[in-house]
């Protein structure tokens, strides 16, 4: 519908919309330049990198190096990383950890002043950086929060839910949000995503609710192309109950020797190769096929780290008492859940998308860095490496004219509830391609419509034609009627035109016409 619309022309001056780790680092590093932040939610809420529990990946300790950070950065990746992109990001990581340190970030350190490096699956090295034990996200977030609210050339605006981007002849020309007051359209040809990822279209997730791909469909609706879409990391210990979002407990418990074992106390993954330090992929599927043969999963932390588990894991620890559970006398129990997106919005070194003027930057683009499977807590290391090279790209863009209309429809509030439930059985750990045929006709109907299921509907369809066009199983993706790896990696590019396109032409006439009937 069209609705009157109050319009500022930002003469250039870039925008930025979430307010995350790599939103906040971006507009810092872009100072003096004045930038604007469009945030959803009051900062430091809702945002999936204060809850953020592992903490960056860098090759600082004494036997260690950025060559070994690659060789495992890679590997975790399963032959779709972007070598030359990982090799930048692992060489940079060491610098960004000071770049936070210089913000005010308090690293956890040693009696004597070193660092403190932990331990998570697939790195061969202690190389974990973190800040307040299990509660890094939270407390990189408070720092750089002051470190925002303090400097002038950056403006927040709190309480902007950004429903679309405007393209004028190809490119980004601004951006139309909704606040208290109503309709705000924000004219410029210089913006940045940095909204997060889609865990909130899941059931079970360890994101925040609110987190359900938006930024995707920002970028989708304008055109921009993505990568790798079908790549969703299912984090294998999620604290087991009722309360949706689900509390992560962190792969560094694992790291500090907790085990996995069912209601009988066996340690199930004990003969798989790496047992709980491997790839969170095959725990993850490790862990739902044990709970799909009618056991429950634990993690047995009693002995290791055992009465030093409150000391090092105050956050998991406050949530287990929470719901009466000691984890230094008890085992904690536990199932996977949706928890990161490799896939993304394309991007190149620079961050830069298909659509001139649009940049993303953290879990919603796709640089390369992750390939098929993420490597533990290179996430937040790549969201602080990019949003320097992000600001340096956006800063150097020539400022073009932008569009001033009168009247643009303005789309309702996107909802996934009517979602969720297919999308966790469709798109889950394990796939296979008659669910996803069988779903696609629904997304595609949703997608098409004018709702709030419509943006949830339209990036889950994009993921659901990728997972169907990928006929293997590689890192995260793992197909039960293609159980096999092909030989030859490639990558999957897709428009959200390409995956109407491809969805229609997979479904035949009688189906899509019960679909928009339903």
């Amino acid at each position: 519908m069209r609705q009157s619309i109050d319009v500022h022309d930002l003469g250039g001056r870039p925008l930025i919309v979430g307010a995350g780790i790599a939103g906040l680092m971006t507009a810092l590093h872009l100072a003096p330049e004045p930038v604007l932040i469009l945030s959803k939610a009051r900062l430091g809420e809702e945002a999936s990198s204060a809850w953020a529990q592992g903490g960056l990946a860098a090759s600082l300790g004494p036997d260690d190096s950025s060559d070994l950070h690659l060789a495992d950065t890679l590997a975790a990746g399963d032959g779709l990383c972007d070598a030359q992109i990982a090799e930048k990001v692992v060489r940079a990581a060491p610098a960004a950890v000071e770049a936070l340190a210089g913000f005010g970030v308090r690293f956890d350190k040693a009696a004597d002043g070193t660092l403190l490096f932990g331990l998570e699956a697939a790195h061969r090295r202690r190389r974990i950086v973190h800040a307040g034990g299990d509660a890094t996200g939270r407390e990189i977030m408070r720092t750089l929060i002051s470190a925002v609210r303090r400097t002038p050339s950056i403006t927040v605006l709190e309480g902007i839910e950004v429903r679309r981007l405007l393209v004028d002849d190809g490119a980004v020309s601004g951006v139309l949000g909704v606040g208290s007051s109503g309709p705000v359209l924000f004219t410029t040809g210089r913006v940045v995503i940095a909204t997060g990822g889609i865990g909130g279209l899941f059931h079970d997730t360890t994101n925040p609710s609110g987190s359900f791909g938006q930024g995707l469909a920002l970028a989708a609706r304008a055109g921009a192309e993505f990568a790798d879409l079908e790549f969703v990391q299912f984090h294998p210990t999620a604290l087991d109950g009722h309360d949706r979002p689900m509390r992560l407990v962190s792969e560094a418990v694992r790291g500090e020797g907790a085990i996995l074992i069912d209601e009988t106390g066996r340690r199930f993954l004990e003969a798989v190769p790496g047992a709980e330090l491997a790839s969170r992929d095959v725990v993850a599927r490790a862990v739902a096929a044990h709970l799909a043969k009618g056991h429950r999963v634990f993690l047995d932390a009693r002995e290791k780290p055992g009465a030093a588990f409150a000391a090092r894991f105050p956050a998991i620890a406050a949530a287990c008492h929470a719901r009466g559970i000691d984890p230094s006398r008890e085992p904690i129990p536990v199932r996977p859940a949706a928890h990161y997106h490799m896939g993304g919005i394309a991007v190149d070194i620079n961050g830069q998308s298909s659509v001139p003027g649009l940049w993303a930057c953290g879990e919603v683009a796709c640089t390369g860095l992750h390939g098929a499977n993420r490597l533990a807590s290179n996430s937040l290391t790549e969201a602080a490496v990019f949003s320097r090279w992000v600001a340096e790209s956006v800063g150097g863009a020539t400022m073009r004219s932008s569009l001033q209309p009168v009247s643009v429809p303005v789309p309702c509030a996107a909802d996934p509830a009517t979602l969720r439930c297919v999308v966790s059985r469709v798109l889950g750990a394990v796939r296979d391609g008659e669910a996803l045929l069988d779903a696609i006709p629904l997304l595609l109907s949703l997608a098409d419509r004018q709702g709030p299921a419509s943006d949830p509907a339209a990036i889950a369809l994009m993921i659901a034609v990728s997972a169907l066009m990928r006929k293997e199983s590689r890192g995260a993706h793992f197909r039960s009627d293609y159980p096999c790896r092909s030989e030859r990696a490639r990558h999957a590019r897709l428009t959200l035109d390409q995956a109407f396109e491809a969805g229609r032409g997979l479904i035949p006439e009688p189906a899509l016409a019960s679909a928009r009937s339903a």
